[in-house]
Order: structure tokens, then sequence, then C-alpha cells
């Protein structure tokens, strides 16, 4: 099925000639929730520069982000989106460091049960706790000093 996707994209640009595009860092998703030519550029450089894009990504998924650069100016169908969407998932996760997983797998629990607590106790404003970030990081930082 990404074959021939990646078959037809292929077939389009050689028979029309589509150019290159060079697009500006800007916007990050479209109106609709889908993900912007330019997030695809700059997910791309990310990747490139950490060294995560060739280790990472089959050929048939960096071709598909290099096509849909090329040839589409906005995402519309359902099932592009979704491909991409997956595989910039997948590229987030190789760029994320060791210290935000542990902020993402220990912290936020972590602040979620202070957060539970404290509100037990009577602190309603401890709520937000729970999806603080900087909370979590500062508990992911002090757990790793002790």
């Amino acid at each position: 099925m990404y074959l021939v996707f990646l078959i037809k994209l292929f077939i389009l640009i050689i028979r029309k000639r589509v150019p290159m595009r060079v697009v500006g860092v800007g916007a990050q998703r479209e109106p609709d929730g889908s993900p912007s030519v330019r997030m695809l550029i700059q997910v791309k450089k990310l990747a490139l520069r950490r060294g995560v894009w060739f280790k990472t990504l089959s050929r048939v998924e960096r071709s598909i982000i290099d096509l849909t650069v090329i040839c589409v100016d906005s995402i519309k169908s359902g099932k592009l989106a979704k491909l991409v969407e997956a595989i910039i998932g997948k590229l987030q996760s190789a760029t994320e460091s060791i210290f935000d997983k542990l902020v993402r797998t220990e912290g936020l629990p972590l602040a979620r049960k202070i957060s539970t607590i404290a509100v037990s106790w009577g602190n309603y404003s401890a709520s937000k706790w729970a999806k603080d970030r900087a909370f979590a990081r500062f508990l992911v930082f002090n757990f790793a000093r002790t």
C-alpha cells in the first residue's frame, strides 16, 4: 500500500515536474489539526541534526515525508495525515532526551500522586500540579540528586 502511494507520487512528480518549494519556518499545524508542511520540514531538520533520520525511519517512511513536502501544499487526506502523524511520533520519541523520558515516565506520575495527596489535604490549587511539566522536572531532578 505504501509502495503504491510512493509510486503514484513519483509519477505525479515526473509528469507535472513539480518544483521543490522552500518553505519558511512558522505555523505548526493546519486549522483542522493535521500537520503542516512547515512542521514536516522542521521535524526533518531536527531529526537530521540529531542523527536519527536514517537510523529511525525506513526508506519508505523517509520517502513519504520527502514527497509530502515536495508535492503537497496542505495535507487533506486522512490516511496520509495518519501516516505522517505516526512518523512524526516515531521521530519525536527518538529525539527525546533521557531526562525528558524520565520526566514523562517518572516525573509526571509522581506529580499526579503528590497532587492528589495535596488536594485530599485541602490544597485545591494543587490539582494544577498534576499537569505541570516544570514541577515534574523538579521532582526528577531532585530524585536524581539523592
